[in-house]
């Protein structure tokens, strides 16, 4: 049973978007502000999501933008009062598989949700991110450093996930910070730090470069 994530803050359009797939036999979730949904997209359980632009928080352009840095390659459908050519490619560029304006009729959403899972479902899943003789098993959540298995922390996964998912690109302490702990965690916190220095002592000095007054990357 697919999932779906709901990201709408008009009541209205979202009890009747919910009513409508689950009928159609769908599991969603409703959400009503960007930051709620950027989050809950985040944590990889859903197979499409449904994002309005005009959000409380994070617009839904920033939550699109940020997923797909974030190489969250969830699909996503953008709902939209805005109908300009400009608005269309700009989401379209920004990384949204499909674009429907308001007012729109049940049925094609319920199309278009159908086609982009359908899609979605013949791309071949990443088990396994690699680096190098550096690799991290999504599945077991192990990494593999050379011929040693390391244990994680449920922090230092996704801290190395995003390294890997992001392999030699300097990514700022602000980057890590609200990818891993979220946007409401202390920007002034050596948080980042102390973590970096967890990952190398279980994986080598070498794995995480240190770029001086910018940030962490994966060499």
């Amino acid at each position: 049973m697919n999932r779906i994530l709901i990201v709408e803050d008009e009541e209205r359009i979202a009890s009747f978007v919910e009513k409508g797939l689950r009928s159609n036999g769908f599991t969603t979730t409703v959400v009503t502000d960007g930051d709620a949904g950027y989050e809950y997209a985040l944590t990889g359980g859903f197979d499409l999501v449904v994002l309005d632009i005009g959000l409380p928080g994070r617009d839904g352009f920033t939550v699109l933008r940020g997923l797909r840095e974030a190489r969250v390659s969830v699909p996503v459908i953008v709902l939209t009062a805005r109908d300009s050519v400009r608005d269309t490619v700009a989401g379209l560029e920004g990384g949204a598989d499909d674009w429907m304006t308001k007012p729109f009729r049940f049925e094609e959403l319920l199309a278009r949700v159908r086609l982009r899972l359908r899609t979605a479902a013949r791309a071949p899943e990443v088990t396994v991110l690699r680096s190098g003789s550096l690799s991290l098993d999504l599945r077991t959540r192990r990494a593999r450093s050379g011929e040693r298995t390391v244990d994680l922390t449920a922090r230092e996964f996704v801290l190395l996930e995003l390294f890997l998912r992001h392999p030699g690109q300097v990514l700022s302490r602000e980057q890590i910070l609200s990818h891993v702990w979220g946007y409401d965690f202390d920007p002034g916190s050596n948080i980042v730090d102390v973590y970096v220095r967890t990952l190398r002592k279980k994986l080598g000095a070498e794995r995480v470069e240190t770029v001086r007054g910018m940030g962490y990357r994966l060499p």
